[in-house]
């Protein structure tokens, strides 16, 4: 052995030995998700059906991941202080001091499923779009999620997918934003306004990027593409945003009236995770308003929390009403010469809707309604005009019901629709109608409070395909059951 080779061992090993002795060393490192770990508790004390939170779970959030009163006092493993109280009296003629967490604040999530699909007609089988009728067990994803303080009013997150959809399959950065208390600075209430910045997922009604189904709200996903005239003349509508998708940018926000009533404004690229999926340069707006309506009838249980019952902590009866309205430009870029002139193009378009969720004990009923407008132009190739077009317009949402038959065990029903002219014209997806639908009923089970068993049955909208055979066009629900696991650790 050379003189290098027995050098690159010894580095090697006293390299590994380092490691080990660090990870040995890390306190607790293992033991997360990192909050339970934090304050010493249950999953539960959060989540009702983890990741959807309940009322002390919206409460923490808004806290900046805090316990809404006397966190310290329930802190198991108080932070890492970066300076001394005094500098606070000092400041500004030092640094303000913060804050770590105690620990590594990194927790894992992890799904897979199994999936049983309808058997397809043979026409299709023929045409070769085989899919096998069951897939034992389908990995899902594998997602990081790093979240926590880094003192009384600067709070972050961040989740990446390790892996999607399959073995060595890349993943990418879901949020990844810090989140600033700016409102005590200038003598507003506690949260009444917070500035947060990064990539991060719209305030909507109903997270898409959370969501306790095992898929997302279908007009959530929607986009808009508009139906090409034909001769010699295009239509430039051609949008890839959907509202479902994270953004870039920064967003105000603030929660009033003990956080019933809460407001959100976004100011973010519109291009979602990828830039490179749209070439325009302009800026959307999002803005959201909702009011919740607590119906308990004891004072007590009212303003506390959570509300109590003879069977603990729980949800409190309530409405909550809210709307959501974006605006933003969409641009086609074409190249000099092309169609005869070069230039850019701009196609206003909004997103526009309202939302409802009803709780009342061991029940929640919630609805989702929501517009799509995009403004479209007709290039003339032969005149080299251009001209305004017809709108692409499509209207959609969701409904549902949650309800917990022991507090183990949740029974749900979800109803999704997208109707859209342009998709049915244009065949993307293709479907009878131009209504999209898909009911969705299904289980789920916590076998621990961090572990849960899923099922869902999901039976979908007409899709025609082509058989020689047939004197008329055929038609296929693609109708499916999935099950899984989920867990976090």
């Amino acid at each position: 052995m050379g003189r290098a080779t027995r050098a690159g061992v010894i580095t090697t090993i006293l390299t590994a030995g380092c490691l080990l002795w660090i990870l040995a060393m890390a306190p607790k490192a293992s033991a997360i998700p990192a909050f339970a770990r934090k304050y010493q508790t249950s999953c539960t004390t959060c989540h009702n059906d983890y990741p959807e939170l309940n009322d002390f779970g919206e409460a923490f959030k808004r806290n900046g991941f805090k316990f809404p009163k006397d966190d310290d006092s329930f802190v198991k493993e108080p932070p890492v202080l970066l300076g001394a109280k005094a500098q606070k009296e000092a400041f500004p003629n030092t640094i303000y001091p913060g804050e770590l967490p105690g620990s590594i604040p990194i927790s894992f999530r992890y799904s897979g499923n199994f999936n049983y699909n309808s058997k397809q007609p043979d026409a299709i089988v023929a045409a070769g779009g085989f899919t096998p009728r069951t897939d034992l067990f389908v990995p899902n994803t594998v997602t990081m999620i790093a979240a926590g303080s880094f003192g009384q009013n600067i709070s972050f997150w961040i989740d990446d997918d390790l892996s999607t959809v399959g073995s060595g399959a890349d993943g990418g950065l879901g949020d990844g934003y810090l989140k600033f208390d700016v409102g005590h600075s200038i003598g507003l209430p506690n949260k009444a306004l917070n500035v947060r910045f990064g990539q991060f997922e719209l305030d909507l009604p109903f997270t898409q990027a959370r969501t306790i189904y095992p898929t997302g709200y279908d007009v959530f996903g929607e986009t808009s593409v508009a139906v090409q005239p034909g001769g010699g003349l295009t239509a430039t509508a051609n949008n890839p945003f959907a509202i479902g998708d994270v953004q870039r940018g920064v967003e105000l926000g603030g929660y009033a009236n003990n956080g019933n009533f809460a407001w959100s404004a976004a100011l973010n690229n519109g291009t979602g995770a990828d830039p490179s999926l749209t070439g325009r340069n302009t800026k959307d707006v999002y803005v959201r308003v909702s009011q919740k309506f607590n119906l308990e009838r004891d004072s007590q249980s009212r303003n506390a929390v959570q509300a109590a019952g003879a069977t603990g902590p729980r949800d409190h009866t309530s409405i909550r009403l809210g709307g959501f309205y974006y605006y933003g430009t969409n641009e086609s870029n074409f190249a000099s010469g092309q169609f005869g002139f070069g230039g850019t193009i701009k196609d206003p378009f909004y997103r526009a809707g309202a939302d409802l969720r009803f709780k009342y004990r061991n029940m929640e009923l919630f609805g989702v309604g929501m517009i799509g407008h995009d403004s479209n132009h007709i290039v003339d190739q032969g005149a080299q005009t251009i001209n305004a077009g017809p709108a692409v317009k499509y209207t959609g949402g969701f409904a549902g019901s949650n309800f917990w038959i022991h507090p183990w065990l949740i029974a749900y029903m979800r109803y999704d629709f997208v109707n859209s002219t342009p998709d049915f014209i244009n065949g993307t997806p293709p479907s009878q109608y131009k209504t999209r639908n898909r009911f969705s009923p299904g289980f789920q089970v916590l076998v621990r409070a961090n572990i849960k068993i899923i099922g869902e049955y999901q039976y979908t909208y007409n899709q025609p395909y082509f058989d020689p055979a047939a004197t008329t066009t055929p038609y296929f629900r693609p109708n499916s059951f999935v099950s899984g696991i989920d867990y976090v650790f």
